[in-house]
């Protein structure tokens, strides 16, 4: 990105009231567009983050319109204090850098995560307070999500071709689980709710991050993003008695969500349409974008699928997809064995 852009950040930022005078260091990046900086004001200290998103290539409206929505439904999401939506700059409250994913562990993670489903039922309770509207995770976004899994991981990364016979049966998993997360209780999804995009917090954690894409769909999608995340692993008893807890959580809430077979089933499917997508976004950030640090998240994420495929006749072809066709050649590239 050109340094430009710094250089406007900093020319706005010194138009801004106490700013004369500061500090400016990158925080992140992301996998889009946007990068964050820290500003710390030498008036008195105070830190800031500041969002650069050009333009051009991103829109912070999204972003300023769900971080109030959220906030107004109880989420720690960073509070704006400037904004300039033409030029793609945002001045956001400070979370710090402790993310969830550096503090979890097996002693941790009951208290973390219960900070973090205790959020998400605040989101999936709360947002039709709120007159914001966002879009539909609807059947063509399902869809185009999925289809990255062939066009990057298998077809640009892999170099594995598939057959007309194999690409309907594949397009079939597909429409199988689109239709799974369609038939589900429809509620606010943040779409990116997992251990690099939430902090640690000493008040109301987590602090929410990385929220502009929220869509409405599928009551398990952010739970699957939380409990199978392609950061982090845990046990799959574990996993799965979280599940279950949680459905019954929102059962004693009035929700009709079946037992918790069915519940499962739905955070299982729901799961494997997160990960493809996954896989084929990390294929795609490695391949287009010169980011090649999430391919090392691909056998974690790949194993998700995996171990969900072999326990439904619906993935029956997708399991045997995996392996056959695919788990040969990566494990050749990358010289491990899945």
């Amino acid at each position: 990105m050109s340094d430009n852009r710094q250089g406007e950040l900093e020319n706005w930022l010194r138009g801004l009231p106490k700013f004369e005078s500061f500090e400016i260091v990158l925080a992140s990046g992301d996998a889009s567009f946007r990068r964050y900086f820290r500003i710390t004001r030498a008036s008195d200290g105070q830190s800031f983050i500041a969002m650069d998103a050009p333009p051009d290539k991103e829109d912070c409206h999204p972003f300023v319109d769900i971080a109030q929505a959220m906030r107004q439904m109880g989420l720690n999401t960073p509070k704006i204090f400037e904004q300039d939506l033409t030029q793609g700059f945002l001045l956001l409250s400070d979370f710090g850098d402790e993310q969830y994913q550096a503090h979890l562990n097996t002693e941790s993670v009951e208290r973390l995560y219960g900070d973090a489903l205790d959020a998400l039922f605040c989101l999936q309770t709360e947002w039709p307070k709120v007159a914001t509207t966002i879009p539909d995770y609807d059947h063509p976004l399902l869809m185009r999500e999925m289809k990255l899994f062939p066009e990057w991981f298998l077809g640009q990364h892999l170099q594995v071709q598939l057959s007309t016979q194999e690409t309907e049966q594949l397009q079939s998993v597909f429409e199988a689980l689109a239709q799974s997360a369609l038939a589900q209780p429809q509620v606010w999804v943040h779409r990116d709710y997992h251990s690099r995009n939430l902090m640690l917090v000493e008040k109301n954690n987590p602090g929410v991050l990385d929220f502009q894409d929220a869509v409405v769909g599928a009551v398990t999608y952010d739970l699957v993003s939380l409990l199978r995340d392609c950061y982090i692993a845990w046990p799959i008893e574990q996993v799965e008695q979280w599940v279950k807890q949680y459905r019954q959580r929102l059962s004693d809430a009035g929700w009709s969500l079946g037992d918790d077979k069915r519940f499962l089933r739905d955070f299982d499917l729901m799961g494997v349409q997160r990960h493809l997508k996954a896989i084929g976004i990390f294929a795609r950030l490695n391949h287009r974008d010169g980011k090649t640090g999430y391919l090392a998240d691909i056998p974690r994420t790949l194993t998700y699928v995996q171990t969900v495929c072999e326990k439904y006749s619906e993935l029956k072809f997708l399991n045997s997809l995996i392996s056959e066709k695919v788990l040969p050649v990566f494990n050749q590239t990358n010289g491990q064995r899945l």
